[in-house]
């Protein structure tokens, strides 16, 4: 009785009203000079700028090989290259984008800026260890490009076996990069659990996070259990070419479904490493710009979770024609269909946070808009791809292809311009041209849509997915959806346009330019390296619009070298505000 009694007892602290921080003489970007200064650099902001120019580099790259293959495909017979080299850039193009742009973007751009200032730290749990990390994706990158340059690659991006195991294709160089990169994948899942686990701000319970630290929470925990597989599927790849060892090859005793198995069961959870953190950064846009605190909040926040458990038992659905019994097929496919449900909470919960909410029209927002109006079409096909007699009449088609861009393009790709777009002026401090920016997303949302919506109906009228020549029928519908490629390709030269002009002559950004309530708002622009210059105290939870913007969210405990009118708070005397004052 005493202890409880303890327990309930409450301290009065002295903290002083926080004062926004507008501009820093120093900051991330100008503390050190010199390229060895980056090179070396334990600041997890510099190191995600890192991920950003690389991970620009190989989305470059892949758009590139993506446009010859649509280029190609102008024809139902050669127009620019032969089909061993459309196999080949087929390959490249899949392999470059999920492997070194779509699993780690995300994480690696937005997660390493963001995730210590969202939670109030100075840096990740293991700064050298983040640093490693983006040197392994960096070496998995160069190990890709090197087989570029010197041989090609045509198994496609699956390398399913028996053909990676038969191909005399440098297959073994690729799945060393892809391999080396998957370590990349393990290490930074790890720094980001235990540094939301350890190193959160007094204050900051699971119930005040912004929706982008659960998403990135809930990738970490399938990057850590997930990306393993890939890796020992990879490695018995290797083995099979060089040992002959008999897992996968049918001429000596292996079972190549085997290899199906061990593919999928990564890569359909890899497909929530590339948009659940997608989900964290609409339902910040969404709430920020509805001026509004997000609908149900707990409900998104533990739909993620759910979504990263339930995306582990759905990799047969891959699977329906490959010779698995019906009962399987028939689980599998009950889970598909079970796995929309979390999604569909998400979407729900973000249009009820729109409703009677103050929506400003900007950029990001825009883009928020166009997450949910095309994920929703690839949602909706995947639960259409996960009904048995459906998915037989529509496996292997370019009905897959549809289904899969809006999945991955639509969601994943427009989830990261968007926030790529509502962070940039914290990331450099300047402010990009909105008018230039509503150009270009209108550009990419009507490219895309002309590109990939035509290959829907391709798929249903019996179009077979990879193949370099077609029958005459297709080719009008090929040839509109070409056309959107390069519609698309204008949207990213745009892009490309003012954001280097923002950087070179960009009016000066303000610390928080879109009124956002969350932590990383809350200091200068650009941050300075240590993050925060105090410790700071959460009292409330994110997105709180009912306060004014001075009263929201933190206090700066014992902190007499800041400006601000000193107040007293009360708390329980073990709370995380108490222990870390």
């Amino acid at each position: 009785m005493e202890t409880a009694a303890a327990n309930r007892k409450t301290v009065t602290m002295k903290v002083r009203r926080y004062v926004m921080p507008e501009h820093s003489e120093k900051n991330y970007i100008n503390q050190e000079k010199g390229l060895k200064s980056w090179l070396l650099t334990r600041d997890h902001k510099r190191i995600g700028l890192m991920y950003f120019m690389t991970s620009a580099v190989v989305f470059f790259v892949a758009g590139l090989l993506a446009l010859t293959i649509r280029l190609e495909l102008w024809t139902p017979a050669k127009t620019i290259i032969d089909a061993q080299t459309y196999n080949e850039i087929f390959t490249l193009h899949g392999t470059m984008m999920i492997f070194f742009f779509l699993v780690p973007a995300v994480p690696g751009i937005l997660g390493n800026f963001l995730i210590p200032l969202q939670i109030g730290a100075k840096d990740v749990a293991f700064p050298r260890l983040n640093l490693l990390s983006y040197y392994l994706y960096l070496m998995g990158v160069i190990f890709t490009v090197v087989t570029i340059l010197t041989h090609g690659v045509d198994t496609g991006w699956t390398f399913y076996a028996p053909y990676s195991i038969k191909s005399t294709a440098a297959v073994i160089p690729m799945t060393t990069g892809i391999f080396i990169s998957g370590f990349s994948s393990i290490l930074t899942g790890l720094n980001f659990i235990v540094t939301i686990h350890k190193l959160r701000a007094p204050g900051l319970t699971w119930g005040k996070f912004p929706l982008f630290v659960w998403g990135i929470y809930g990738t970490s925990i399938i990057q850590i259990l997930a990306t393993p597989v890939l890796a020992i599927t990879l490695a018995l790849v290797v083995m099979e070419r060089v040992l002959h060892v008999g897992i996968f090859d049918p001429a000596l005793g292996g079972d190549p479904v085997l290899y199906q198995h061990f593919f999928w069961f990564y890569s359909h959870p890899a497909v929530y490493i590339m948009i659940v953190p997608g989900f964290g950064i609409i339902a910040d846009l969404i709430a920020t710009f509805s001026h509004k605190r997000l609908f149900g909040y707990w409900f998104v926040a533990i739909s993620t979770l759910a979504i990263s458990f339930l995306g582990f038992l759905v990799w047969g659905h891959h699977m329906f024609v490959a010779g698995q019994s019906m009962v399987a097929s028939i689980v599998f496919s009950l889970i598909t269909f079970m796995i929309g449900i979390p999604t569909g909470i998400k979407i729900f919960n973000w249009l009820a946070t729109m409703y009677k909410g103050s929506i400003r029209l900007k950029v990001p927002m825009l883009y928020a808009l166009s997450f949910i109006f095309l994920f929703s079409i690839g949602g909706f096909t995947g639960v259409m791809l996960g009904a048995l007699s459906v998915d037989v009449q529509l496996h292997a088609t370019y009905y897959v292809v549809a289904h899969f861009h809006y999945v991955m393009f639509g969601g994943m790709v427009i989830a990261l311009l968007g926030g790529i777009h509502f962070w940039w002026p914290k990331m450099f401090g300047k402010m990009y041209s909105e008018t230039m920016a509503r150009v270009s997303w209108f550009l990419i949302f009507v490219g895309f849509n002309v590109t990939f919506f035509p290959q829907f109906i391709l798929g249903a009228k019996g179009m077979p997915r990879r193949y370099y020549n077609y029958l005459d029928q297709f080719q009008s519908l090929h040839q509109l959806s070409t056309v959107g490629s390069w519609i698309l390709a204008l949207g990213f030269f745009v892009m490309l346009g003012y954001l280097l002009h923002s950087l070179i002559k960009g009016e000066k950004a303000p610390a928080n330019p879109w009124d956002a309530r969350t932590l990383e708002w809350m200091t200068s622009a650009p941050p300075p390296t240590e993050n925060f210059s105090y410790t700071p105290v959460v009292i409330h939870g994110p997105y709180e619009y009912q306060r004014p913007i001075s009263e929201f969210q933190l206090g700066l405990i014992n902190n007499d070298h800041h400006g601000g009118e000193e107040h007293e708070i009360e708390a329980p005397s073990g709370s995380p505000e108490m222990a870390n004052a």
